[in-house]
């Protein structure tokens, strides 16, 4: 999947390109990038590019984020009972990210006096990742997965100076439950676990593992125009 993404990145990448260099003599396109930091699926960064007037009377601008959070991944004694065994020596640590991929359609309303204000919303795609390990007890494992998801908000452009805006990030991003896959067992949604413990299930495992679901984003960040 790592390999589809950076695919889909490359290509994404080769069409702004295209867009910034060989149509600005009759269309003027816009191209910028920049970084946005803060709360996002735990705290991280974010790098966006933008890119708006690529399509001849299209309303949108459109933008392309790939971040990495740092969050709380879940309780390390549960996730042990549930997919190794029932063992309570060692002392747990944890400790995991998220790698988020998005595309936003980005649409200007101007609203209370903000005149370079944007609703957007549009597609998610993270890569979740969770380690346990349970110093002095011989067990280090990581809990794993994949989810689509989809997100809308609310951005804000200040010019501070003629290249550069400050950008504030306000949104909600939503996941949907996927199978968690960690040492030779997984719980799915649907039911279709391999070599699960006991009786746990699905919700005992999603109960147990903070993978993305319902998460509030709060960014802050610049912007550089590129052309």
């Amino acid at each position: 999947m790592l390999k589809k993404i950076v695919v889909i990145v490359f290509l994404l990448a080769s069409f702004i390109y295209a867009q910034g260099n060989n149509y600005t003599h009759y269309r003027n396109v816009h191209l910028s990038g920049g970084i946005q930091v803060g709360l996002n699926n735990g705290f991280g960064g974010h790098l966006v590019v933008l890119i708006s007037n690529f399509a001849e009377n299209f309303p949108f601008s459109a933008k392309f984020g790939a971040g990495l959070s740092y969050l709380d991944v879940g309780e390390p004694m549960a996730a042990r009972r549930i997919f190794i065994n029932n063992n309570t020596n060692g002392v747990p640590e944890k400790k995991g990210h998220v790698y988020d991929f998005s595309l936003d359609f980005l649409y200007r309303k101007s609203i209370l006096g903000l005149k370079r204000n944007y609703f957007y919303a549009g597609p998610r795609y993270s890569i979740f990742s969770a380690n346990f390990n349970y110093v002095g007890g011989n067990e280090d494992f990581d809990v794993t997965s994949s989810q689509w998801g989809f997100g809308l908000g609310i951005e804000n452009y200040f010019r501070v100076i003629p290249s550069i805006d400050l950008v504030l990030n306000f949104g909600y991003d939503y996941y949907i439950s996927e199978t968690l896959y960690g040492h030779d067992t997984s719980y799915s949604p649907d039911g279709q676990d391999i070599n699960p413990r006991e009786d746990y299930t699905y919700k005992d495992a999603d109960k147990a593992i903070n993978q993305p679901k319902h998460q509030l984003k709060a960014l802050i960040g610049f912007n550089i125009m590129l052309n």
